[in-house]
């Protein structure tokens, strides 16, 4: 049961950890002239992150055990969490944007 887990928790950190990488190349791939697109991708690389950091802190817990490592994952877990949900609320405001934005820069 415990080597299912890990697997699954560690495919979720190679899988934020892509998706980090790929909203991270979007925003860089995008265009100056959609500032609030590049600030989309930038948040949604944001909650990726934040992603990688929560599965890594739940990771430490499964393989070691020990005071120091329930600190440190208790950090990892947290700094996650609030990094995540922070990014993903930036998320939901700047999507509201996008359409906007695309249709004031066509002209």
């Amino acid at each position: 049961m415990s080597d299912t887990i890990h697997f699954i928790v560690v495919f979720l950190i190679i899988a934020s950890a892509v998706f980090y990488f790929y909203f991270k190349t979007r925003q860089f791939r995008t265009r100056f002239v959609f500032p609030i697109r590049k600030k989309m991708y930038a948040s949604m690389a944001g909650a990726a992150l934040g992603g990688l950091l929560f599965f890594f802190g739940i990771n430490q817990l499964i393989l070691f055990d020990g005071t120091v490592t329930y600190i440190v994952a208790a950090i990892f877990i947290a700094l996650g969490a609030y990094v995540g949900m922070f990014n993903y609320r930036a998320f939901k405001h700047y999507k509201r944007f996008v359409d906007e934005e695309t249709e004031l820069n066509e002209n």
